[in-house]
């Protein structure tokens, strides 16, 4: 059985046992989907990535996102986390590199010093759509009794799909109980990976606070989230909010799993959501799998 190069590091931080785990297997090339899927599981974390081979000239290298449920298109910390692995092992080199994945060739950039390297990954175009009457009717109870406010809540596909939904403040977003079984309930009918709620205060050092919940998707709360901060920093900037803190701002998710990250959410020229930040190893090895 071959031993493949493995680690795995907490993406949105700098500190240890923080933001969110991710594994990451440097080589996976000749691995079927079906052991990608079961070495995923077998995690039990909320991604697992295999680095292989690009298919198109372009792209620096390519990467296979898995949920222990199911297979992504793009996921955000996923794509953070395994730019920086590949970045510290030397495998790749440079400030501008190309990511492949299964929902395009996205722009990843680098910045800082190696002992503090800051990775950040274009967001597919986020596509949202309108939710039914009924889903935003069932929204509440999914979201423990919280009170929505601002625009209606909307459904967002940025290669992962959510809905967004957004509470008035900081602290009503981390005050949710979430009904696991009403969230299941409404992913299924909308047929999203899970619920992204949020509040949005400019005034505020860290304007954004965001939780992720996905138990239909097998993960009860993602601690941090960058493909639900990457489609809420989209939906911000087509409604016209983000001239406060300017293009560029910093949020916060995973508090209420004591798991504290920061992402920083970036808007370009060409109104693409960036998202990044700082990464640590916690593991470093190989895995026997064929």
């Amino acid at each position: 059985m071959a031993l493949r190069p493995f680690v795995q590091v907490d993406v949105f931080t700098r500190e240890p046992m923080r933001g969110n785990a991710l594994a990451v297997v440097l080589d996976g090339r000749g691995l079927s989907t079906a052991t990608m899927q079961a070495f995923a599981q077998w995690t039990n974390l909320s991604e697992t990535t295999f680095v292989v081979e690009p298919t198109s000239p372009k792209a620096s290298y390519a990467v296979r996102i898995f949920t222990p449920r199911s297979e992504l298109p793009f996921a955000g910390h996923p794509s953070v986390g395994t730019a920086w692995a590949l970045l510290d092992a030397g495998l790749v080199h440079g400030t501008e590199l190309i990511q492949e994945c299964a929902a395009g060739l996205l722009r990843v950039s680098v910045g800082g010093e190696p002992n503090a390297r800051r990775v950040s990954v274009q967001s597919p175009q986020s596509q949202r759509s309108a939710l039914a009457p009924a889903l935003i009717e069932a929204l509440p109870r999914a979201l423990g009794g919280a009170s929505l406010c601002g625009e209606r809540p909307i459904r967002a596909d940025v290669g992962a799909q959510w809905i967004l939904a957004e509470l008035q403040n900081r602290n009503a977003v981390r005050a949710i109980a979430p009904d696991r079984d009403a969230l299941i309930a409404l992913s299924k009918q909308a047929n999203v990976v899970g619920v992204a709620a949020f509040s949005f205060e400019p005034g505020l050092p860290i304007p954004l606070e965001l939780r992720a919940f996905a138990p239909f998707d097998g993960i009860d709360e993602d601690p941090v989230t960058g493909s639900a901060q990457a489609a809420v920093g989209d939906w911000l900037l087509a409604q016209g909010r983000l001239d406060a803190v300017s293009l560029q701002y910093q949020a916060s998710q995973g508090f209420a799993v004591r798991r504290d990250g920061r992402v920083q959410v970036r808007i370009d020229a060409d109104r693409r959501v960036h998202i990044g930040g700082e990464c640590v190893a916690l593991i470093r090895g190989a895995v026997a799998i064929d």
